[in-house]
């Protein structure tokens, strides 16, 4: 199985500078994750300012703490628990958006639900329905939100994260491969909705990463033989800034040509 979405390839000559964010305002799920960490550093380096969310306040601040005291614009923090938020805890996360910033120039959903490789017939129903539901239906409901100030800015970007569908659609995936799956055809329909206006929707498929859901996906590798995700959080930058018009649609495939 390949991807239905057009692939497209990071620019050989690109490289991320001081200003290329600079005055947007980028929002990233799942901050204090291996990724997602690394994204709210990268767009911050590039001149964004950065709100960072996840479930976990104290995550939360202790990736605000690095990101000051390396010398990094200072994030937002906007606590916020994919798993349980209901449509109004979205829509006053907006609302606070364009209340203390004014705009809204980009989000990055990096925030995932992983429960581990297992057989259809022990996946706990419940454990399915979170998968299901982090990973698809939270960043509709949190995209669907957003898109009055998305819309409004000069030029936007919503980028999601894919896995190798070569990989995830194998025995034992469960719901973290279907899921994998729905946000490929979410990202397709999102794109035909928009693709005459300034929101760009991208996906974005990493090549291996030195990552939690790495070391659970793949037990018993060795992930220290796989690069940090600073790279990736660098081609999402890319995906932010308006270079990326022409991949808009599609997915910027970072896996070994």
């Amino acid at each position: 199985m390949s991807l239905n979405l057009p692939l497209h390839r990071l620019p050989t000559s690109w490289t991320p500078t001081t200003n290329e964010l600079e005055g947007r305002v980028v929002l990233v799920t799942g901050a204090y994750g291996g990724l997602g960490s690394a994204t709210a550093r990268a767009a911050a380096c590039a001149g964004a300012t950065v709100v960072i969310t996840g479930k976990r306040k104290r995550q939360l601040e202790q990736l605000y703490d690095a990101m000051v005291e390396a010398g990094l614009p200072e994030p937002v923090i906007h606590p916020l628990d994919m798993e349980t938020a209901t449509p109004r805890d979205y829509e006053s996360l907006a609302e606070g958006l364009q209340r203390d910033l004014g705009r809204l120039d980009g989000i990055v959903h990096t925030a995932a639900s992983f429960a581990g490789l297992m057989p259809v017939s022990t996946h706990k129903p419940d454990a399915w329905l979170r998968s299901l539901h982090v990973n698809v239906s939270a960043p509709f409901a949190l995209t669907q939100a957003c898109l009055p100030l998305l819309t409004a800015a000069p030029d936007s970007a919503v980028v999601f994260v894919l896995d190798n569908p070569e990989l995830v659609q194998r025995a034992h995936w469960g719901a973290y491969g279907v899921s994998k799956a729905a946000l490929e055809r979410f990202v397709t329909i999102l794109h035909e909705e928009h693709d005459d206006d300034a929101l760009r929707v991208h996906a974005l498929l990493p090549a291996p990463m030195r990552t939690t859901l790495r070391r659970t996906a793949y037990f018993g590798e060795d992930t220290l033989q796989h690069p940090l995700p600073d790279a990736t959080a660098n081609a999402v930058v890319y995906l932010l800034s308006n270079q990326a018009t022409a991949a808009r649609g599609g997915v910027l495939d970072l896996r070994v040509a």
